[in-house]
């Protein structure tokens, strides 16, 4: 379900960016989750409507909320340079190049915990490496050198530390006694998206307005709500999921990013993009490589 909701956001996140200021619109999106989300801060406070329920939001000092700040920063990074990327490329390279995540996951895995790939997941990152390259050569159809072109490579960079997010986001929910932080999901949702408003606000205020008038206008679309309403809902369903005590974040990584399905139907089917066949190829590539970890995950 997660997936499936993250692939409207990406869609309508395209839409929101079509000729449009980047800056503005992404202080929106956290205007709008963050508003989605304080009710529940204001209830799990004030009030015991919410006790153990799904939706209540613990409490917890800066000894908690340090770590949240830090998810945040590293979050709003990778959306910066995805938002500036997918407004300036064809949804149907940035699909396939964040559906690489789960082996940027994996990789940090190896390095960062110490675990070590079998067969099936060495196959699986491989194929996903050799899907990049075709997905490279899909590009150059169209304009698009992989090598030069700095929107992949913002695309890149944002994919990268959405991995660091991925793997980040299991350490603060795994229990102390796993080695982890042992935070309350809803707490590092809710809270993650208030402090990323007031950081959106600051850049909006401080980088953007003074300089609107000779960059990319702003101008309102219906599909900016959709965004804040699609990711909310795709988040809360992967903190969930990530938050069971059985949970590993290399299946839940690698699920969430069958996303690309959808982002890519929305591609062909609304945007009207080009050389579809051959990037189809490159998805079914990085689908194959998704079940082969799976499999080794297994």
């Amino acid at each position: 379900m997660s997936a499936a909701l993250l692939g409207c956001y990406d869609s309508f996140k395209k839409q929101a960016l079509k000729e449009n200021a980047v800056i503005p619109v992404l202080f929106l999106n956290t205007l709008f989750s963050s508003f989605i989300f304080l009710p529940f801060i204001l209830l799990s406070g004030s009030t015991q409507l919410l006790d153990n329920s799904i939706f209540h939001v613990a409490a917890g000092g800066w000894e908690m909320h340090k770590y949240i700040v830090l998810k945040s920063v590293i979050v709003l990074s990778s959306w910066l340079l995805g938002y500036f990327g997918m407004k300036h490329l064809p949804l149907t390279i940035v699909g396939p190049i964040n559906a690489t995540r789960p082996v940027m996951v994996l990789v940090g895995a190896l390095l960062v915990f110490g675990e070590r790939l079998n067969i099936w997941q060495w196959i699986g990152v491989l194929l996903a490496v050799i899907s990049f390259l075709m997905l490279s050569k899909s590009g150059k159809k169209e304009g698009i050198d992989f090598k030069h072109d700095h929107w992949i490579w913002m695309i890149v960079g944002a994919a990268a530390l959405g991995a660091v997010s991925g793997l980040y986001d299991k350490y603060l929910m795994a229990p102390v006694e796993s080695g982890g932080v042992g935070l309350d999901r809803m707490m590092v949702q809710s809270w993650y998206n208030l402090y990323q408003c007031v950081m959106m606000l600051a850049m909006l205020l401080l980088l953007w307005w003074p300089k609107h008038h000779e960059t990319t206008p702003f101008h309102w679309h219906w599909s900016i709500i959709g965004v804040s309403l699609f990711l909310s809902a795709a988040d809360f369903l992967y903190f969930y999921s990530l938050s069971l005590p059985a949970a590993m974040i290399s299946i839940v990584s690698m699920i969430r990013r069958g996303s690309v399905i959808v982002s890519f139907l929305f591609g062909a089917a609304f945007f009207h993009e080009k050389n579809l066949k051959a990037k189809a190829v490159d998805l079914a590539l990085v689908l194959l490589g998704m079940i082969f970890l799976y499999i080794g995950s297994e």
